[in-house]
């Protein structure tokens, strides 16, 4: 080791203080790198297992193949394993009490399938041929018919397809609910061959079986060896490399074969960081290197700062080094050297606490994301080679960027200057001018605070640096988080209820009564009741959606008079659930009830999936003003004969909708009414266009399924979406758990460098202070100049700060524009709270670190050069 280097080392164990100030600095900074690479890991690896969970481990599905053709995708070389199923089809379930579901559905896999697909077997054992079968638990629950493991099944199995006049012979899946109308059914089972199955086992009900679906799943065998030439089925592969490259090769598979029909396991495939859309592509790659960015600049700045303060620290010592002959290339190598010492402690002690804080945050939020979130599968620590050589090169690069600049400042102290210490001070009577503005207005003490503030610009502008680069951070990923959320929230369906019991047509006193019967059940917690009409208005080509002025443009002939049909959805709320919605709204319940002008709340804002462009939108759908009225026409389509109804005065426009109210298209609106209102504007020849639905919030949502369907109630159809509300609720949850986790961890950065910044600037200042309590200073004056210097920091870190907070605010929004469409806002609450976070933490900073000060002795802070 060199006498350069041994001293660095020497002054390191000197200044004890600094040294472990930075080293915690550093510390910080790692532990922030590495548990944020850490997070994402461990959030990846969770959604990966709830998603299999849900819905099996495949990643690419080929339909309608033949055996030649699942022979060649069985020996490809990216094929890990193979899974074949058949949808077998539909029988008679003989003696089931739920008339809403009257069949069995026979699904077939091979051994593989009973692997990859979460089939949870409850009893007895999974079948191994053709003629042995696993029921369904809810066969015996739901439907109320008993079998034993060992009773044979004799069953005419067939293809179910619709038998009404206008759409006969179409083919109907598990996700279509059974096709009725009044006590008609609309469907019918054909090409019916008889197959005897044993009973061999129990299973739970699948995952993939949505609760409204007509037939209980029972599964079977399929041997592959044994599917003849001719026979389709259907091939599920897992692959044993996961790339981006899966879709090129999946396509070409498919055409050198001649297979038609390829889908892929796009909720699992995204958590490997994999689509084939190339604008989520485009959005997930900018946001990850904007954070990144976000992340790698608070280490800098974090790390710079500790380290250009031990360098202005230094300078004697570095100028006396220069005396005795140190080149500008030893100062400069001092600094590194410094740097790599500090990283050497730091970044092994920094990772093992990103790693342990981490741990520990997981040990208490699992239980809660179970609970709360119904999430079968534990956030369990992964730890991976990626995220510790990302943790240790980002640690790397920030701390050579951190030590480059002050030491190549370092290199260029001369002797003389760091001797007499005029590199940090500068006198001039200029560089010192203050407004006479300043001196009027708040004081000498002020313009004292100020002329210090210019008299040690590096330190001020560090001091400043720091503020902007914490006010940058926080804002730029309270804008992350924000935007994250809003495009998770579009891209579900914005479901906000967990039943939805459709009653058709009925009349409202049948209507009333299903309504009090359902919402006495237990584990009922809200409800509400919607009766819908559809009608139409003719609307000015000046408040259309900005969609359909495009299309005008383009063609003028789809306007009459100037004006563009739109279709309105009128929904008729129940007066609990108005009264609700209103005061959510924003405005008085009574304003809806009065029938001497009729009123309704329009939602201006609709989101619909533009499959051109690939994107989720969110956009105005209509523009007015409240006070306007509305024009309705309602056309009953058997005779084509149009009504004016009464025009209704808008009270309201938003973006929130009432429970169980769905989005409308472009081109369409909902408008929400009181009962009062709906009766006024119907009338009993438009009945047979009025639907009702009864929507549910329940804690237990398959025990209230069945409650309802146990009422025996004809027409009327439970649609359960709870699992569906329920992953995105998770997804939703999750996301804020990480994002909002980041915040905190980013507002602590932030607020350590600030305190580390400004109590490292005032202890330096000892001497200064110390000189001005000499020449009379009174402790009162002192804390009036402390406190003006803490508004100029806030000020000046404010106007640098906001405006580039709010540049790099757009162009996160700007890189979700890639998958998502919907206006830019700026987070006023967020920019409300650091401004005021800003005063508090530096006047905090400055009191606390001035108190020390006030302590010293006068004359050894006089004679004082090290802290």
């Amino acid at each position: 080791m060199n006498i350069v280097n041994k001293l660095t080392i020497r002054h390191l164990k000197q200044n004890k203080r600094r040294t472990l100030v930075t080293i915690i600095g550093v510390i910080i900074s790692v532990a922030m790198v590495t548990a944020v690479a850490t997070l994402g890991f461990s959030f990846m690896e969770l959604m990966k297992k709830q998603s299999i969970s849900t819905n099996g481990e495949w990643h690419v599905q080929y339909r309608n193949v033949t055996k030649a053709q699942l022979k060649a995708i069985e020996t490809d070389d990216a094929t890990k394993a193979l899974v074949v199923s058949n949808d077998r089809g539909y029988a008679p379930l003989e003696g089931g009490k739920n008339e809403n579901k009257p069949y069995w559905y026979i699904k077939e896999y091979n051994a593989a399938g009973f692997k990859q697909f979460p089939i949870e077997l409850l009893e007895g054992r999974l079948p191994k041929t053709n003629h042995e079968v696993v029921i369904s638990e809810e066969i015996a629950k739901n439907a109320k018919v008993s079998y034993k493991i060992g009773e044979t099944l004799t069953l005419d199995v067939g293809e179910r397809v619709t038998s009404d006049d206008e759409n006969s012979g179409q083919p109907l899946s598990q996700n279509e609910r059974l096709r009725t109308e009044e006590d008609t059914l609309l469907e019918k089972i054909i090409h019916k061959k008889s197959m005897n199955y044993t009973i061999v086992g129990v299973i739970k009900r699948p995952t993939w079986e949505p609760t409204w679906s007509p037939g209980y799943t029972a599964i079977s065998y399929v041997d592959e060896s044994m599917i003849g030439a001719a026979e389709k089925t259907t091939a599920t592969v897992v692959l044993k490399k996961v790339d981006s490259s899966i879709y090129k090769h999946a396509e070409e598979l498919a055409k050198e074969n001649k297979i038609e029909s390829i889908s892929y396991n796009n909720s699992l495939l995204r958590y490997y960081g994999v689509t084939n859309n190339d604008g989520l592509r485009n959005t997930l790659l900018s946001l990850s290197v904007i954070i990144m960015v976000v992340i790698i600049i608070g280490s800098v700045s974090l790390i710079y700062n500790a380290f250009a303060i031990s360098v202005s620290e230094r300078a004697r010592h570095l100028g006396m080094l220069s005396s005795v002959g140190a080149t500008k290339w030893q100062k400069q190598n001092s600094v590194f050297f410094e740097g790599m010492i500090i990283g050497l402690i730091s970044i092994p002690i920094g990772i093992i606490c990103g790693i342990a804080g981490i741990g520990i945050t997981f040990m208490f939020i699992n239980s809660m994301i179970k609970d709360v979130l119904g999430i079968t599968q534990r956030l369990t620590l992964i730890v991976t080679t990626l995220s510790l050589l990302t943790a240790c090169l980002v640690s790397i690069l920030t701390i050579f960027i951190s030590t480059y600049l002050p030491a190549r400042k370092a290199s260029k102290i001369s002797a003389i200057d760091a001797i007499r210490q005029t590199t940090d001070v500068k006198l001039s009577g200029k560089a010192v001018k203050t407004s006479k503005f300043v001196r009027r207005l708040f004081g000498i003490e002020a313009e004292i605070g100020l002329k210090n503030l210019k008299r040690n610009k590096r330190r001020y502008q560090a001091t400043v640096f720091s503020l902007v680069i914490s006010i940058v951070l926080f804002l730029s990923v309270s804008a992350f988080t924000s935007n994250m959320r809003r495009s998770v929230e579009l891209s579900q369906d914005g479901l906000n209820y967990d039943i939805q019991v459709y009653m058709g047509t009925e009349d409202a006193q049948k209507v009333d009564r299903l309504t009090n019967s359902i919402s006495k059940l237990p584990n009922i917690t809200e409800y509400n009741v919607t009766r819908e009409l559809s009608v139409s208005s003719w609307i000015d080509e000046k408040n259309m959606a900005k969609e359909l002025q495009e299309i005008v443009q383009a063609d003028k002939s789809v306007l009459k008079n100037g004006k563009y049909p739109y279709y309105i959805q009128i929904y008729a709320l129940n007066e609990q659930s108005l009264k609700t919605y209103a005061e959510a709204v924003g405005i008085n319940y009574e304003q809806l009830t009065k029938l001497d002008q009729m009123t309704a709340i329009v939602n201006d804002t609709v989101t619909f999936e533009d499959e051109k462009a690939k994107k989720i939108v969110e956009t105005k759908a209509f523009h007015s003003e409240v006070g306007q009225k509305l024009e309705l026409i309602y056309t009953d389509w058997d005779t084509k004969k149009e009504t004016d109804l009464s025009p209704v005065k808008i009270v309201a426009l938003t973006d929130k909708r009432p429970m169980g109210v769905h989005s409308a298209m472009v081109g369409g609106i909902n408008i929400i009414v009181s009962e009062q209102v709906f009766h006024k504007l119907t009338n009993d020849a438009m009945s047979k266009d009025i639907q009702s639905r009864l929507n549910l919030n329940s804690t237990n949502p398959l025990a209230t399924q069945q409650a309802i369907e146990e009422m025996k109630e004809r027409n009327i159809y439970v649609q359960n979406v709870y699992q569906n509300r329920q992953n995105s609720e998770q997804m939703i949850m999750l996301m804020s758990i990480f994002t909002y986790g980041f915040i905190a961890l980013i507002t602590l950065i932030s607020i350590a460098n600030i305190f580390n910044t400004i109590s490292t600037s005032i202890s330096l200042r000892k001497r200064e202070f110390a000189m001005l309590k000499s020449v009379g200073m009174t402790p009162n004056g002192f804390n009036k100049m402390i406190n003006y210097e803490s508004v100029f920091y806030g000020i000046k870190s404010l106007l640098y700060g906001l405006p580039i907070s709010i540049v790099i605010m757009y162009l996160i929004y700007r890189s979700m524009m890639s998958s998502f469409s919907y206006g830019f806002t700026l987070p006023w609450m967020s920019i409300l709270c650091v401004i005021l976070a800003v005063f508090i933490i530096v006047s905090a900073a400055m009191l606390y670190s001035s108190s020390k000060v006030k302590k010293e002795n006068i004359i050894d802070a006089l004679k004082q050069e090290n802290i």
